[in-house]
């Protein structure tokens, strides 16, 4: 990275690129493209969301999907998995078993695509759903949009530790910009780490820097302020 580039960035999506319902903010994808080094999109969707999201924004393919669960580069050889389907699915079977239900309806559109995690509604019962996935050595890490039964060493963090020497850097020379607790590995991780207004209190407090302003509006001023050198 020369001098007076601008560092690498990992951001979230939902909650962050996006408003509250979700919705993506237009602006972002200008954004994105001219910031002047690599981006990396981190969600806890499923592959096929970030790949699309990229082609539509004009970005290179570099994604971090299903929380840590895959990850992929433009430049580099084939997809990465870092997870396990078959023992998250065990947890949400012994979970439905029990008279719960993942909360999707029957198509589970959320799930249909899932290769190494199984997320639920957010409206679902947590406890019992932290029980049993502890019984099977897994853990549930609440995206305040869904939760997700996934293993503990697989992380939006611990995928950044693959994805960043693929492009050229470390973990370390990048910013992350997040929203909740599953943006934490990756703060973590990051040289700079940065909080949106609307975050939860893990991010918050895993953070370097949290903005004034929530949702896009949070992520658009992130990135002048590190532009600035305020952050």
């Amino acid at each position: 990275m020369t001098e007076n580039a601008a560092p690498p960035l990992v951001t979230d999506i939902d909650g962050t690129l996006t408003d509250d319902d979700m919705i993506l903010d237009p602006r972002v994808g200008e954004a994105l493209r001219e910031w002047s080094s690599s981006v990396v999109l981190a969600t806890g969707k499923v592959l096929p969301f970030p790949i699309a999201l990229c082609n539509y924004l004009g970005l290179d393919r570099n994604v971090i999907a299903e929380n840590g669960g895959l990850s992929f580069v433009e430049t580099a050889e084939g997809i990465e998995r870092h997870g396990d389907r078959e023992a998250a699915q065990a947890v949400a079977d012994e979970y439905v078993a029990a008279g719960y239900d993942l909360g999707w309806g029957p198509a589970d559109l959320v799930n249909r695509w899932r290769e190494t995690e199984v997320a639920l509604a957010h409206d679902v019962p947590i406890d019992p759903l932290r029980e049993i996935a502890a019984e099977h050595g897994l853990e549930v890490v609440d995206t305040t949009y869904a939760y997700h039964v996934k293993s503990p060493d697989m992380s939006k963090g611990a995928a950044l530790e693959s994805v960043a020497p693929s492009l050229g850097y470390e973990p370390g020379d990048f910013i992350a910009v997040g929203d909740s607790e599953n943006d934490v590995s990756t703060f973590e991780r990051a040289g700079t780490a940065i909080a949106v207004a609307n975050a939860d209190a893990a991010a918050i407090d895993a953070a370097d820097h949290v903005t004034d302003q929530s949702f896009a509006d949070g992520f658009l001023e992130a990135l002048d302020r590190v532009v600035a050198g305020q952050f």
